[in-house]
This record gives C-alpha cells, structure tokens and sequence, in this order.
C-alpha cells in the first residue's frame, strides 16, 4: 500500500508530536555535522538521486539559496523557474502543470501570490508540495524562526512571543505554531492591520494562548522573543498613511528595555531599518537575525527530508 503523500502546506495540517518531531529533526541535522564546506553532502545523503523543482512567482533571496543548497547537502539535485517562463503564464492549468512535473521530479516547491495555487498544484500533484510562501502563511521562515529561538532561550513551551506590526503570511504561521507548542502569542497592531480573525479564532478554539493588543508597551512587557516584518508585502503599493499608522508600532530599543533581559530580536528580512525596526535593534546584541537567516537552510532541508519519506 502506498504511503500518504506528504504535503508541507502549513503547520495547522500537523498534530503536535509530529512536529515537535520535525523541529527536533531540524535541530539533529544542523548539530549532526561539522562541514569541511557548504558543498559537502550530509552522511546519509537523504535526498539522492532526486530532484526538487521550484517555481518562484516571487522574488527570493533566502527561499532560493537556502532550498537550492538544502538540496545540494542532501545529495539531490534542483531545477529552478520564474512561473512567468513556464506555460503557466500562457493559460495552462495548475492542475495540468502539476501532473506533468510530478513525473519529472520527485518534489516541489511553490512561491506564489495565491495561497489557492499551492493548494491547487498539492491536489493534482503526486510527489509532494512545499509552500515556499504565499499571500496567506510562510511556514518555512517560522521553523526557522522556532529553531532560532529553541537554540538560543531553549524551549518555547510556556514563553512569550510579541509580533510587531501588521499581520500578514508570517503572522498567520506564527499563530499556527502557538497551537501546537504552547507558548503565548501576542500580536501588537492597530485594529484594521489585525490578522485573519478565521485563522486567530480557529487557533484560539485549538488552545492557543494569543493576546491582540494596540498598546505596544503591554505587548513588549516580559517578552522572550519580539518579532517583526516588513510593513508593505512584495507587491503592495506604498503608502503612506499606512506609514504613519504603523510608526507607534516600530520595535526600538525602548520597547526591547520593556521585554525580558534576555530577549531575543527575530526578523525574516529584507528589513527596513528606520521603518518597522530602529538600526540599533537588528544590529544590536539582542538580534539573531543572522542566525534566523541561516536557519532557513536546517530548516528546509528537515522539510524536504521528511517530506521525501512519504515516497
């Protein structure tokens, strides 16, 4: 009987245990190496002989070096394409352009506008799906952004995370793993910046501890970790009076003296210091981003694992 294919959609499609396990496997393939080179393949080489295709709707720094070389140290091998090159963008169907990729590749992973597209392609696809980022949730960053943390403060059972800003896809993955590990959430942004209230209540019903609040001191008090993202998504038009709403939820260093004395700062960057982050906040000693930013490829590479152990 053939195994269920194994989607990485987003963390609410896992029970609890199953993805402790999957960020403790994160963890074990970082630790599990001392690399002569980022070229060197792992021991046991899980991803040999297979080939990951990504299609990018989206420009990417991190998604494409982290995954392209997560693959390389697995043993595997990739196949990189903008959606605007592919048939795609001449009217062919996603349920048709899947079908045909699963029987090139043994895996694939999507960075596009719609969270509908990644859906779509899982459906009619028959090797598995990774959501590299969509409108509605980046589950990839938070695994790295959980692991950060995990390495630095230890478990994130029963401690404070506080979001800065409005929320968007990363907001929504971050209220995703409050439910399955049991640590309080709390998002900080003026009532119509809030995320999906859907995703917030089916959290909540699930035991989620999240907190939304518009007072930004409240949110940073006894934090253990602060977070924020760009306040315009790639594609977003600039605005101003945005702008202007956003600016009393900037992280500075006054916001970080509120939190815990051993706080940590995560952004998935690109960041925009002087906008959503003061330069001495990401630059400061309280930053992990570069660490975050690493962790993207530990990350990916426990993703692909497990996700190639459902063939």
């Amino acid at each position: 009987m053939t195994e269920k294919i194994r989607h990485f959609i987003d963390l609410d499609y896992f029970s609890k245990i199953d993805f402790r396990n999957l960020l403790n496997s994160c963890h074990q393939r970082k630790n599990s190496k001392i690399r002569n080179g980022k070229a060197e393949i792992d021991d046991d080489a899980s991803a040999q002989d297979k080939i990951l295709a990504m299609i990018f709707e989206k420009p990417s720094t991190r998604t494409r070096f982290s995954f392209e070389t997560a693959m390389y140290q697995l043993g595997g091998k990739s196949i990189v394409i903008n959606s605007k090159d592919m048939q795609l963008n001449r009217g062919e169907t996603i349920s048709d352009t899947a079908k045909v990729l699963s029987r090139y590749v043994d895996i694939v992973m999507l960075r596009t506008n719609e969270h509908s597209s990644i859906l779509d392609f899982s459906v009619s696809s028959s090797v598995p799906v990774i959501n590299g980022l969509s409108d509605l949730s980046h589950p990839c960053q938070v695994v790295a952004d959980l692991m950060t943390f995990e390495e630095i403060l230890g478990p994130i059972e029963s401690k404070v995370v506080t979001w800065f800003g409005p929320g968007n896809n990363m907001t929504h993955s971050w209220i995703h793993a409050a439910s399955l590990l049991d640590f309080e959430l709390r998002i900080c942004a003026p009532g119509d910046y809030l995320p999906n209230s859907a995703i917030v209540e089916k959290a909540k019903n699930e035991g989620a501890k999240i907190l939304e609040t518009d007072d930004p001191k409240k949110a940073a008090t006894g934090s253990n970790c602060i977070v924020t993202d760009t306040w315009f998504s790639m594609g977003d038009k600039e605005d101003s009076s945005k702008r202007e709403v956003l600016s009393e939820f900037k992280v500075t260093n006054k916001l970080i003296s509120l939190a815990d004395d051993k706080v940590i700062f995560l952004h998935c960057l690109p960041a925009h210091r002087g906008e959503e982050v003061d330069s001495e906040v990401i630059d400061g000693p309280h930053s992990y981003v570069w660490d975050e930013a690493e962790n993207r490829l530990h990350a990916q590479k426990g993703i692909i694992d497990w996700c190639l152990k459902s063939n």
